[in-house]
């Protein structure tokens, strides 16, 4: 597939959408923002798409929880197109809110093959509030951890901004945990300069053994709490004269993600 085509999805205070956008097309993609409302009265406009993006921000003023009434949206009307769309090899990628939402609509980790079959209570793995409880912006490091998840260069440690108050990954208990990481669902961690985890700033939020993203059984799904469509530029980086004329950190998932889509799509 020469021609990628992804969909950023907008709702009302998504307001990453366009740099969302921006980073795709950077990567080699075309990009359109789609309202949620358009998508629910046509969901076959998903089959014209590659990619579906759901980027960050705060969507609905992120009432009741961060990502919640979006992710209520997918999981009433948009389910099965959705399910449909990433079974037929398609990728899906969530930023922060994004990845909330795919979190709480059942896409993440997804491994019990019950998308949307789950009320948001009864998720084995959920997103709340930072252990330092305020909004935090500052950049990190994150190390991959996953051999299988499409966006990722193994062994590639990205150094991005993240910004969030309820960004904090927990599980519903240890079992769930390990289940996590023995069955390869944990596609970032938070670490140090050096590729060490540790406690705040290292891990923000207080993040369950230092998660930052997850992946799905398939590897075509990411969520990460971060941003890398913000660092997507040499010049976004605060010692960006000290890094040379590598490519931004950021990009190399946008790449990554259109590159695989035009060899296997």
């Amino acid at each position: 597939m020469d021609n990628v085509r992804v969909l950023v999805l907008r709702a009302a205070g998504v307001n990453c959408d366009l740099e969302t956008a921006y980073a795709f097309e950077l990567a080699g993609a075309q990009a359109q923002r789609v309202h949620i409302n358009r998508l629910i009265e046509d969901p076959a406009m998903l089959d014209g798409f590659a990619i579906l993006a759901f980027p960050g921000g705060f969507s609905y003023g992120d009432d009741v929880a961060a990502g919640k009434i979006l992710a209520n949206q997918v999981v009433h009307h948009l389910v099965e197109p959705i399910r449909r769309f990433i079974e037929s090899g398609r990728l899906a990628l969530g930023i922060c809110n994004g990845f909330q939402v795919l979190l709480k609509a059942g896409f993440l980790p997804g491994w019990d093959g019950s998308v949307g079959s789950k009320s948001f209570a009864e998720l084995p793995v959920s997103i709340t509030d930072n252990d330092r409880p305020q909004y935090e912006c500052r950049w990190v490091y994150l190390e991959p951890a996953s051999d299988r998840c499409v966006f990722l260069t193994p062994g590639q440690r990205l150094c991005v901004p993240m910004a969030h108050g309820e960004g904090k990954i927990v599980t519903r208990d240890m079992a769930v945990l390990n289940r996590l990481q023995n069955e390869n669902y944990i596609a970032f961690r938070y670490v140090d300069a050096d590729g060490q985890p540790g406690p705040f700033p290292i891990n923000p939020n207080g993040a369950v053994d230092s998660i930052a993203g997850l992946t799905d059984s398939t590897g075509r799904i990411l969520g990460l709490m971060p941003h890398p469509e913000r660092h997507i530029h040499r010049t976004q980086h605060p010692h960006w004269t000290r890094l040379g004329e590598r490519e931004p950190d950021g990009l190399t998932i946008f790449r990554n993600a259109v590159n695989y889509a035009k060899s296997h799509l």
